[in-house]
């Protein structure tokens, strides 16, 4: 267990030989004494903006001591933005590899060019940065774009997007939320590649601000939250939950006097402080509520995701000015979001094609007038043919595809065909329907409110769907300070909303009308007879 050393001269190399070689054999004076590592800090200008970047040593601020106080064999992560723990584990990571041979450290980013600033301005700057008697002990066999191989021991620090290959002893997964959100692939070879390259004897951590109440970070997060509330012994394949709200940053406040803080604020912190046994002064509430109204207007999810107050709060989700949130509210008091199973009827499909990059489809089954959404599938720059192919690999037997509107609309391409006829082509011998065009957005909306009342979806297999339902918002004009009656279409909800909303305007429509036989198709709706895909 890493303490910090008391009494330490910060900046200075002990005079004698043997003193520098006892305390360079010290890991508690290498990470606290401030001696060997220096860091880039990016300061504050005086008008509040990011200034320029300076180099200052390293000594583990309150946060960071306490992680390495309760570090374990595996570890999560929830944090508040900006706490310094990519810079703490890129310094740990170093070390270890300077003062121990044949060990491979690893960090993975979310993108390639996180993973290049990370190792050039933070694993690379320190070891380039050690007192020079230092780095002369640690010459290099190979410094490329990504890694640091040592020379005196066969030790390295490698920062990539992903790991597979052979043992990783030290793998830091960096904004982990991030990655599953916005690539799931690749949030799945971590899981299924990288992760188990770490032994039992390694260090793993994954580090990340929340990024929806959904995917791997999700799951891992609340299972270690659970473990660490039951007071559980852990085990070496046990992750350690750590968690750190923004007001335990010494730096997160600013002048009371320049804030007006509402009733409403006051009993939110109130609230805090009883909740989490904490004690937050006027001069931190006053940043928060700066911050909040500088930063995320009319997003205060969003302030709950980057600044969290509580580990739930990180993952909660604002119902101010969401459409179906008083829904989504019924549905699961009732139970409505449960197990269901799949059944051997047919399985019929509503759709969303995106203007854009995105598609949505639903998957339902109709049994004695239960709608009972059995899977979703949401997927973004692919063709038809791709979501053809998982249709068929889902090996469903499918009653009929339900189309938005404009998948009648001939398109100038290649085919000169409309998606419908795309689709035919690709399911030989499937029916697809075309929803009614409705003149009006809040028609739709009602009419899910509507029958969302008495369907049914798979609490697993729904789970992302459900989660694009309740994220369905209205835009928020900041000059007007209010939401407007307006999709706001940049968080990736609204084709998973609209596909939804395609099965409630069938119904509304009688083009698709429950039976008791389980089919659910209207044979009464008159629909003209599709042309011949092979003319």
């Amino acid at each position: 267990m890493l303490m910090p050393v008391r009494n330490a001269r910060l900046n200075r190399l002990p005079d004698s030989a043997q003193e520098l070689e006892r305390c360079l054999t010290d890991p508690e004076w290498r990470l606290f004494s401030g001696c060997l590592y220096k860091i880039m800090v990016k300061g504050d200008s005086k008008d509040g903006q990011e200034g320029e970047a300076f180099s200052m040593p390293f000594v583990p601020n309150r946060a960071q001591r306490r992680f390495i106080k309760r570090l374990w064999h595996r570890n999560i992560i929830l944090k508040a933005r900006q706490l310094g723990f990519t810079t703490l584990i890129a310094i740990l990571w170093l070390d270890h590899a300077l003062f121990n041979a044949d060990q491979r450290c690893g960090i993975i980013a979310q993108d390639r060019e996180a993973a290049e600033a990370i190792f050039r301005d933070k694993v690379k700057y320190a070891y380039q940065n050690l007192p020079e008697e230092i780095r002369e002990r640690f010459p290099l066999a190979r410094d490329s774009a990504s890694e640091l191989l040592f020379a005196h021991n066969n030790s390295s620090v490698r920062v990539a997007t992903s790991m597979r290959s052979g043992t990783i002893h030290r793998l830091h997964i960096s904004e982990f939320g991030k990655i599953c959100a916005k690539f799931p692939d690749k949030a799945k070879e971590v899981m299924t590649g990288s992760i188990p390259a770490v032994p039992t004897t390694g260090i793993l951590v994954i580090e990340s601000t929340a990024e929806g109440a959904n995917g791997e970070f999700y799951d891992l997060s609340k299972r270690s939250q659970a473990l660490h509330y039951s007071h559980q012994k852990l085990t070496p394949r046990d992750y350690r939950f750590h968690f750190y709200a923004w007001w335990q940053e010494p730096n997160y406040r600013m002048d009371a006097t320049q804030v007006s803080i509402s009733r409403e604020m006051h009993d939110y912190f109130d609230g805090i402080e009883q909740e989490m046994e904490c004690q937050i002064d006027p001069e931190q509430r006053a940043w928060y509520v700066a911050t909040q109204q500088a930063d995320f207007p009319g997003r205060e999810e969003r302030m709950w995701q980057e600044y969290p107050s509580t580990p739930d709060e990180a993952f909660q989700q604002s119902t101010e000015g969401h459409y179906y949130a008083k829904a989504m509210v019924e549905l699961t008091k009732r139970g409505g979001i449960t197990s269901v199973p799949v059944l051997d009827l047919p399985v019929y499909t509503f759709w969303d094609i995106g203007r854009s990059d995105g598609t949505s489809i639903w998957f339902m089954q109709s049994l004695r007038g239960e709608d009972r959404f059995i899977d979703y599938y949401e997927e973004h720059n692919e063709d038809l043919r791709h979501y053809a192919r998982i249709l068929q690999e889902k090996g469903y037997l499918y009653g009929a595809h339900y189309l938005p509107h404009d998948a009648d609309h001939k398109k100038l391409s290649d085919t000169n065909r409309s998606t419908r006829e795309q689709l035919q082509a690709l399911l030989p011998g499937q029916s697809f329907r075309i929803v009614p065009v409705i003149t009006q957005l809040v028609t739709g909306i009602h009419a899910v409110r509507k029958h969302i009342k008495g369907a049914w979806f798979d609490k697993e297999r729904c789970a992302f769907g459900l989660e694009r339902i309740r994220g369905y918002r209205k835009k928020f004009n900041q000059a007007q300070g209010r939401f407007i009656d307006e999709p706001d279409k940049s968080n990736g909800c609204s084709e998973g909303a609209d596909a939804l909303r395609q099965w409630a305007q069938a119904k509304d429509s009688g083009l698709f009308a429950p039976s008791d036989d389980g089919y659910g198709i209207n044979n009464d709706y008159q629909e003209p007879e599709a042309p011949d895909w092979r003319m």
